[in-house]
C-alpha cells in the first residue's frame, strides 16, 4: 500500500530501499517510453512536413474557395434572380386577381418586358431560392394553363417547408393527375398535402379532395376516416358545412 513520503525523507529499512528504488525504476522507465514516443513523433512529422503542409494547404483552399464561392459567386447570384424575377411574379399575381388570365399566365412562365419568366430563371439560376420560387410558379401557372404535365414536372421540382406552399403544391400536382385521369396518383398526392403542415385551411380541403377520390376509387373506409375527421378537427371549415352528407353517403356505400 502506497504512503504519503515528506520531503527530504530517507528510507530506513531493506524494504523502503528496494521499493524506493523500484518506484525510481518505474518513473525513469515512464518517462523513457514518453521521450521515445515524441522522438518517433517529431521523426514522423519531419519525414511527412512536406505532406502535412500540402494536406493543410488543400483544406485551407477547400475553405477558402467555399468561402469565396458563397460571397462572390452564390450570393450575387441568389440576388440577381430575385431581382430578376420580380416582373414575372408581377404578371403572375396580375394573372391571379385580374381578367386575361391566359396572356398573363404565359408572360409569368415566358416573361416580357426584357425580364426572364418563371421557366428560364429555374433553369438559369438553378439552385438559387428563386429558381426553387420560379418553379412552384411555372407549376402554377402551367396548371391554370391546363397544360398538366408540365404542371406535375415543375411543381414536383419545388420544395419547402412553408405552411401554406408546401401543400399546396402537393396539392396542385393532385390536381393535375385528376385531370390526367390518374385518380390513384392524384389520391397519393392528395394525402400528402394533407399530411404535410396541419393548418385550418390546406389540411381540410386535401383531406376532402382525397376523401372524394378515395369514394370514386372504392376505398370508402378511408374515404369515411376523412369526412369525419373534417367534422371533429375542422368542424369551422368550409369543407366541414355540408359533411354530414358526405358521412352519410360514405356509410351507406360500406
Amino acid at each position: 500500500m502506497a504512503t504519503y513520503k515528506k520531503r527530504g525523507y530517507k528510507p530506513k529499512t531493506k524494504q523502503e530501499k528496494d521499493d524506493a528504488l523500484e518506484q525510481s525504476s518505474t518513473t525513469a522507465e515512464v518517462f523513457n517510453t514518453l521521450d521515445d514516443k515524441a522522438s518517433r513523433t517529431e521523426e514522423w512529422a519531419i519525414k511527412n512536413q512536406n505532406y502535412i503542409i500540402i494536406a493543410i494547404g488543400a483544406i485551407a483552399v477547400l475553405v477558402l474557395g467555399y468561402l469565396g464561392y458563397n460571397k462572390f459567386v452564390a450570393e450575387p447570384k441568389a440576388s440577381e434572380a430575385m431581382n430578376e424575377m420580380f416582373q414575372a411574379q408581377q404578371y403572375f399575381d396580375q394573372a391571379v386577381n385580374g381578367t386575361a388570365k391566359d396572356s398573363l399566365y404565359t408572360l409569368a412562365l415566358n416573361g416580357g418586358e426584357g425580364k426572364f419568366g418563371m421557366v428560364d430563371i429555374a433553369e438559369e439560376y438553378s439552385g438559387t431560392p428563386a429558381a426553387n420560387l420560379a418553379n412552384y410558379y411555372a407549376g402554377m401557372a402551367y396548371l391554370n394553363l391546363k397544360d398538366y404535365k408540365n404542371a406535375v414536372k415543375y411543381l414536383g421540382e419545388f420544395s419547402s417547408d412553408d405552411a401554406m406552399l408546401g401543400p399546396i403544391a402537393k396539392g396542385g400536382i393532385g390536381d393535375a393527375f385528376m385531370q390526367l385521369k390518374q385518380p390513384e396518383e392524384a389520391l397519393e398526392y392528395y394525402n400528402e398535402a394533407a399530411k404535410m403542415n396541419t393548418n385550418e385551411y390546406t389540411t381540410p380541403m386535401y383531406l376532402f379532395k382525397a376523401a372524394n377520390v378515395a369514394m370514386k376509387l372504392g376505398k370508402t373506409d378511408k374515404a369515411l376516416e376523412n369526412y369525419k375527421r373534417i367534422k371533429e378537427d375542422f368542424p369551422t371549415s368550409t369543407e366541414a358545412s355540408n359533411i354530414d352528407v358526405f358521412i352519410g353517403r360514405a356509410e351507406a356505400s360500406l
